[in-house]
């Protein structure tokens, strides 16, 4: 901390490391996260100690401006800094001020009032169809347990044949699905919101041979899929095995559980999909979240023109 101690005055030094100590034990954030914020407000308090040819102390931060604010962003934005580390930045200073406007020390109206910087929109990364469906029919070859390979595999499935969330698929019930004929899943997904989802055969089939294998008995109101303890099962079992599969197979780190909710969108709207179909089945509140697909899908079809036209930059080179 030598460094901060000349960038600073001793009242908002302490009452830095304060917020930070409330920060890991109070709110538990990751410890990755407060050391960001630590960074962040330390170069804002850098920048604070050249705008005002000293350091700062509480009373100049007292009532900050949304022009104080934006001088600092423009002055990060100078320096490289892109985006989402300006808008996490601008979020760290709102936590602290906020810390200390409940202590009665600052007004924290000027950081509240302004606008984070708009973030880009990184396109979703979906598997290829092949690699989608390596993952899918692989999704069980990994675990020693029979019962547990099942239960991996039809999550998965469910990912990737419903377009559901990791968390939609984790909360279904022993209710749900238990009647081979039914082919229809109703998802409660974010913010509450219910949507209809077609379940494929293969889905079915793979929740089927789960049910057959599974040790334990599955209640209509209690969790579909267990751990191996009988439990409920966690998203971070599903997350690890995928884990395990991209270096089997391959696969780029991206290849996540959630990719293949990315995946199921792409290769829908690649067969010719309707946008707003795709929207009601992956239960997006906007067509704009939904949108971003037809990037995904564009992307892709510059990258085979790319590589497969004479002309194209790498069968150019």
């Amino acid at each position: 901390m030598s460094e901060f101690l000349v960038i600073a005055r001793p009242d908002l030094q302490t009452a830095r490391e304060e917020w930070l100590k409330s920060l890991s034990f109070e709110r538990r954030l990751a410890a990755l996260t407060v050391e960001a914020y630590e960074r962040d407000t330390r170069q804002f308090f850098r920048f604070l100690t050249a705008h005002l040819a000293a350091p700062p102390a509480i009373s100049d931060i007292a009532d900050l401006r949304p022009a104080d604010l934006r001088a600092y962003l423009a002055s990060r934005r100078n320096d490289g800094a892109g985006a989402r580390t300006l808008g996490r930045g601008l979020a760290g200073i709102r936590s602290l001020l906020r810390f200390l406007e409940r202590r009665g020390l600052v007004n924290s109206a000027g950081a509240s009032a302004m606008r984070s910087p708009k973030q880009p929109k990184s396109l979703p990364k979906p598997l290829t169809a092949a690699d989608a469906r390596r993952v899918v029919s692989s999704g069980g070859q990994l675990a020693e347990e029979p019962w547990i390979a099942a239960r991996n595999a039809a999550v998965l499935t469910l990912l990737y044949a419903c377009g559901l969330r990791i968390s939609e698929a984790l909360g279904l019930t022993g209710g749900d699905l238990s009647d081979a004929s039914e082919t229809i899943l109703r998802i409660i997904g974010k913010g509450g919101k219910t949507r209809l989802v077609p379940v494929l055969p293969a889905a079915l089939a793979a929740i089927g041979e789960y049910r057959r294998l599974c040790p334990y008995h599955l209640d209509a109101d209690k969790p579909l899929f267990c751990g191996a303890k009988g439990g409920p099962l966690a998203a971070a079992i599903i997350q690890r095995e995928m884990k395990k599969m991209r270096s089997a197979l391959g696969l780029a780190d991206t290849a996540t559980p959630h990719a293949l909710r990315h995946s199921f969108a792409t290769h829908l709207l690649a067969r010719g999909g309707d946008l707003r179909a795709i929207q009601e089945l992956l239960g997006h509140a906007s067509l704009s979240t939904t949108q971003i697909y037809t990037g995904v899908d564009s992307a892709r079809l510059l990258e085979i023109y790319d590589k497969a036209h004479p002309r194209g930059r790498r069968s150019a080179a």
